[in-house]
């Protein structure tokens, strides 16, 4: 799915906590995010059925995915499109660059999707030969600087708007000022001219509708229907489980998106796209491809116990609650999909315990993801599965083994017991000041740098018991 970041997640997070600007800007973000949802949450009558009803369709149509997307694949052919497959991501890729390669593209414009940065799409268009321009604004801030998402709705979360205006300097050759209107104005002038001369135009997809062969896009800002309008050829990109089997429930999860997502009713543009141009139509393009990734999900569908990773609506509800996101912001976790659901699926979609099973470990377990998430994803539990998973294959690190087999060894008996805790209270004196641990011993130092370790107490409560009883 992606390359393996250099550094691991212990050392990521480490560089992530020094970045205060960052830091800043992604608590404030993800604050306002989620008091915007807990407000839309109060508003809609009956938000825990609205919960229930999206979890069903999602369940629903996960367990019976062969036949929705087969019939999702008659529906757009009859309308004249044509419907590719790709088991990996570098097949993805090829098929893709192949078929741009068929139309002679030259200029491609793209509108936001997770699903092509998980691909790693952009660098293997240009490779051949292609320009490729994201028209999201916060995705084309990203191509501008050269990285990648950090929050699944809110790609550019962690920039600040002096940053962004110097981006915009740079590529405008003069001073952008660093106000919204000038920023907005600027990208405005940029895209529409990439718009008007694009010969391909790629998108993601929010949800595919079964019984009708139907696209559905959602933006903000609109660019998701020019990418889509303006080009001859549209190339749809989506992963094999965003897909609905009818529009009834199609309204149910886009109730719920906005809403988990920034708190609004609805976005501002809802597209919907029914293949190629039909007779008697005014606009849209001549040619439409959907291509469907499979790059791992087939083996998350095969697997019961973490099927329900699937069911997500990448809504980033899950993100906007995480204190371990909010204070490392999404490049820590090394993967185009950060937050819980992320470190859910990267392992799962990597097939990769070993590097990527780390992840999982970037949680407090507080729960809060799995109460924020709107297709009730019991995310805690799988993280906390996929832990015990990468534990029983042995993937632990050796001091971690030894720590928790002498633990095993001194608490199985209460003389043990009792000799451990002596021994802990006597050994930890010259470690101790005003209760807490504070020495920055090799074992003990990635908890007390940043945390309180409450020394060991000089009686234990059985001693003291004892003698309250005498």
């Amino acid at each position: 799915m992606s390359d393996r970041p250099v550094l691991h997640l212990r050392d990521r997070a480490a560089k992530a906590l020094k970045d205060e600007q960052m830091r800043q800007a992604v608590r404030k973000a993800v604050d306002r995010l989620s008091g915007n949802k807990d407000k839309a949450a109060r508003e809609l009558p009956n938000w825990e059925e609205w919960r229930e009803q999206t979890r069903l369709i999602r369940e629903h149509t996960v367990d019976h995915l062969d036949y929705y997307l087969a019939l999702l694949t008659q529906n757009i052919r009859k309308a004249g499109g044509k419907v590719h497959f790709a088991s990996t991501a570098g097949e993805a890729r090829q098929l893709i660059a192949k078929l741009c390669q068929q139309y002679e593209a030259k200029h491609i414009v793209k509108s936001k999707s997770m699903v092509t940065e998980e691909i790693h799409l952009n660098s293997a268009l240009e490779a051949a030969g292609m320009e490729v321009v994201e028209s999201d604004l916060a995705e084309y801030i990203l191509q501008l600087a050269g990285e990648t998402p950090s929050h699944i709705i809110v790609p550019a979360i962690h920039k600040n708007r002096y940053q962004i205006a110097e981006l915009f300097s740079r590529v405008n050759g003069e001073k952008v000022e660093p106000d919204t209107p000038a920023l907005t104005r600027f990208a405005r002038k940029v895209l529409r001219d990439k718009f008007m001369n694009a010969d391909v135009g790629i998108t993601g997809c929010n949800f595919a509708v079964a019984e009708t062969g139907s696209i559905t896009l959602v933006t903000n800002e609109g660019n998701a229907r020019l990418s889509t309008a303006l080009p001859k050829v549209v190339i749809t990109v989506m992963g094999m489980e965003r897909i609905v089997p009818t529009f009834e429930d199609l309204e149910t999860v886009l109730s719920m998106l906005p809403r988990s997502a920034t708190g609004q009713k609805v976005t501002s543009y809802v597209s919907v796209i029914n293949g190629p141009r039909q007779p008697g139509d005014i606009d849209g393009c001549e040619q439409f491809h959907l291509v469907i990734v499979d790059n791992g999900r087939s083996r998350i569908l095969a697997d019961e116990e973490y099927r329900s990773a699937l069911h997500c609506i990448r809504c980033g509800a899950c993100f906007n609650v995480c204190p371990v996101y909010r204070q490392i912001g999404g490049h820590a976790y090394g993967s185009v999909y950060g937050g819980p659901i992320g470190s859910v699926i990267t392992p799962l979609l990597e097939n990769d315990m070993v590097f990527w099973g780390e992840l999982p470990y970037a949680s407090t377990l507080c729960a809060a993801c799995t109460f924020a998430c709107p297709a009730k994803i019991p995310l805690q539990e799988l993280l906390f599965n996929l832990r015990q998973k990468r534990v029983s294959a042995g993937h632990t690190d050796a001091v971690e083994k030894f720590a928790f087999g002498m633990w095993k060894r001194f608490f199985k008996l209460p003389s043990t017991y009792k000799f451990a805790m002596k021994a802990a209270s006597l050994g930890q004196k010259p470690l101790v000041k005003n209760g807490y641990i504070t020495a920055a011993l090799p074992i003990l130092a990635n908890w007390t740098n940043s945390r309180y370790l409450p020394a060991a107490a000089d009686k234990t409560f059985r001693d003291r018991w004892k003698k309250r009883e005498k």
